[in-house]
């Protein structure tokens, strides 16, 4: 199963660092974030990404075409035009890189890379939050679930659009950003069937507004429930938070 992965955005609410580099490069640790959210997903089983680039495209793809070069010892040739990487490849992913446009919202973003799913059910993230949950969970509760999408819902910090969840774990409205209200939230992980492309127009839809409320007027919108860790990397306030628990050496989202 593919997971799709939104890191074409500017990030402009945490504008002190991606205005050298894409958000999903600010590093937590020594590492980007977008390599933290990937490894969530590869302790599942999960291996074959999609990025969706946008903002600054060429600074991910040299992320991952040098990816052994920045992290692996390695012995250069010079007379045999031959390098020498040294340890053992602990990520054994497949990354696909698709440049989605620099102004294209996030629904445009899904639908450019249909092609790169083949018609499959697959995942969809953002490449700045982490959370610590076991992803073939929610790959099972979808499949059980019988909609065309699941959506990681998360308690409100009191800042986000709300869930509306029935008895049976449907959504039976989705509405953002509202002001003083709280409950359940989108945590930005998603399982999703091929035919969500349907709901999708084009470069200019946004997939928290249309397209997920649609599928929950639809009854097509399902909700998995999670009550421990997640957090968005939204603002300097929070890249500096995730580094000081990835330095306490007990980072929730650590689940590989």
């Amino acid at each position: 199963m593919k997971v799709v992965i939104l890191a074409g955005g500017m990030g402009t609410r945490l504008s002190e660092a991606t205005q050298t580099v894409p958000k999903p490069l600010v590093e937590v640790g020594d590492r980007p974030i977008i390599w933290h959210v990937m490894k969530i997903y590869a302790a599942a089983g999960f291996d074959e990404f999609v990025i969706c680039c946008g903002y600054k495209s060429h600074m991910l793809k040299s992320y991952f075409v040098n990816y052994f070069a920045e992290n692996y010892d390695m012995t250069v040739h010079l007379g045999e035009n031959k390098i020498d990487f040294h340890g053992d490849a602990s990520e054994r992913w497949t990354v696909t890189l698709v440049n989605t446009g620099l102004h294209t919202m996030t629904g445009g973003r899904i639908k450019r890379i249909a092609p790169y799913v083949n018609n499959e059910t697959f995942c969809v993230t953002y490449g700045d939050g982490v959370i610590d949950l076991d992803i073939r969970k929610v790959v099972d509760f979808h499949r059980s679930s019988g909609r065309l999408a699941t959506v990681t819902a998360v308690p409100s910090p009191g800042r986000f659009g709300i869930l509306d969840i029935s008895q049976s774990d449907a959504v039976t409205r989705f509405h953002e950003k509202p002001d003083n209200e709280a409950g359940w939230i989108n945590g930005g992980f998603f399982v999703v069937e091929p035919e969500v492309f349907n709901y999708i127009e084009n470069d200019e839809t946004s997939w928290e507004r249309a397209p997920l409320e649609n599928l929950a007027r639809d009854g097509q919108l399902a909700a998995y429930q999670h009550r421990g860790f997640w957090k968005p990397m939204d603002t300097l306030r929070d890249q500096r938070e995730l580094e000081a628990l990835w330095n306490s050496e007990k980072a929730p989202w650590k689940v590989w």
